[in-house]
């Protein structure tokens, strides 16, 4: 049995262009010959690929041979080809040069008519795919599946992929703005403003990514936004968004989140809290993005510093019962102090506690230990003590708590792409970039933006779903 591939072409006269794409035989019927293999299809749509765009092309010349005010024919200055990178492949693009009609005495003399459509020497489709795999996974790889899967080029490789990823943040990044101004006065104290919608919580944590030319390491920021209600039952809750960047790199954070939470209805009025494990770095990050906005440490990070102390009790127990229980009752106290909002109260109890196991440091091993991770805990607390609040209360009325949901956050941005199994090693240039396309990603953002840029961007495929 013979089968033949043929594409045909009708344009708007009603004239036909016809192409063989490709013969195939198949003798009998096996599981592994049901069918088109893999290579079968990858050439039958590079051959779709080049008689489409070849037919495409050379009817937009026709169009446009004839000057649009006189209806002259341009004269031809030259031929030439340009090759345009695609998923089914590379496609030769006619590109002349013609010259321009006596009817326009201004401008310049020669003109190339497809510089109307021709943008750049790679598809948007292509753009878009080499972008989205690459903000997942290693590039070589990007470049390892679209050699399996689509017939590019064979020179498709990893740098290549990574250079189209970056333009594509770059565009992201121009379109951003400047640097947004922090507010000289707290937006929530105008009673012009509407009553606004449930408070915004902002997650936000560090992780770290190794360095490019052995540097060591650099701090890499990111958090997830949500939205706690809508005043109105009729309008739907937003999704929560993460955003990730690279602190010493990034020259407009506050932009960056302020178009995040925009993006969410934030209203200017709205109360935005923001939640962290109270480390001096992401605190001056807060302090920054959103100086009017409270900040709430995580109840998280408090018991499990505490945990840790209370681990470290047990040994000093075994050593002498009565100081190592005593210890122990005490940290439990503060515990329940902290979590009632009594931060003062707690305060003090830590100071007496120190002062208490510095009589004994020095006769017991594990009491010097204990005494260290007391005095580090008491500093935490103190340099955090105004972003202590009643957690009790809180959580009774409802309202987030702790930052778990970053903790996801951190390992779907950052951990994922950057740290876990690989080994990779990153400019701060090109991890903030990854990041910005990633987070497209993980915010099903990333199409929307291309279709900005690209009004024509897969309307085919929008047109055939609605």
């Amino acid at each position: 049995m013979k089968f033949r591939v043929e594409v045909i072409s009708v344009n708007d006269e009603g004239s036909e262009q016809r192409r063989d794409v490709m013969e195939m035989e198949r003798d009998g019927l096996a599981v592994e010959t049901l069918g088109l293999s893999l290579a079968e299809g990858k050439a039958i749509l590079r051959g779709v690929q080049d008689f489409v765009a070849s037919q495409q092309t050379s009817e937009d010349l026709r169009r446009r041979r004839r000057c649009p005010n006189c209806g002259q024919r341009h004269h031809s200055k030259a031929a030439g080809t340009s090759t345009v990178e695609t998923v089914f492949g590379p496609v030769a693009v006619p590109n002349p040069r013609w010259e321009r009609c006596p009817c326009q005495p201004k401008g310049p003399k020669t003109f190339r008519p497809t510089a109307t459509w021709l943008q750049g020497r790679t598809s948007p489709e292509r753009l878009y795919l080499e972008s989205k795999w690459g903000s997942l996974i290693p590039y070589e790889k990007v470049a390892d599946l679209l050699k399996e899967v689509l017939p590019v080029s064979r020179s498709t490789n990893h740098e290549m992929v990574r250079e189209h990823l970056q333009a594509v943040a770059e565009r992201m990044e121009a379109e951003l703005g400047e640097e947004r101004q922090p507010d000289r006065v707290k937006p929530e104290e105008d009673p012009e403003l509407a009553l606004p919608d449930g408070p915004m919580t902002v997650g936000l944590d560090g992780g770290y990514v190794r360095a490019a030319h052995k540097e060591g390491c650099f701090e890499v920021i990111a958090g997830r936004s949500v939205v706690a209600f809508r005043r109105r039952e009729e309008d739907t809750v937003p999704p929560p968004k993460c955003f990730g960047f690279v602190q010493t790199y990034d020259p407009k954070p506050r932009r960056r989140l302020w178009e995040l939470m925009k993006s969410q209805g934030m209203q200017e009025n709205q109360q935005v809290v923001f939640l962290s494990d109270g480390g001096e770095d992401i605190r001056q990050v807060r302090e920054y993005l959103h100086p009017n906005g409270e900040h709430v440490i995580d109840w998280f990070h408090i018991t499990m510093r505490l945990t840790v102390l209370q681990q470290q009790t047990k040994a000093l127990q075994e050593e002498w019962p009565g100081n190592g229980a005593a210890a122990s009752k005490q940290l439990e106290s503060i515990k329940h102090l902290l979590w009632h909002g009594n931060v003062e109260e707690a305060l003090e109890r830590l100071a007496n506690l120190l002062i208490d196991l510095e009589l004994i440091r020095n006769h017991f091993a594990p009491a010097e230990k204990l005494t260290a991770g007391v005095a580090e805990f008491e500093t935490y607390i103190r340099n955090n003590q105004e972003s202590i609040p009643n957690y009790g209360e809180r959580y009774r009325q409802g309202e987030t708590i702790s930052t778990a949901f970053v903790e996801s956050t951190i390992n779907q941005v950052v951990s994922r792409r950057f740290v876990k199994r690989q080994q990779m090693h990153w400019t701060l240039r090109g991890a903030h970039l990854v990041l910005q396309t990633r987070t497209k990603v993980l915010n099903n953002e990333l199409e929307e933006a291309f279709r900005r840029w690209y009004p024509l961007f897969r309307i085919q495929a929008k047109a055939a779903i609605n």
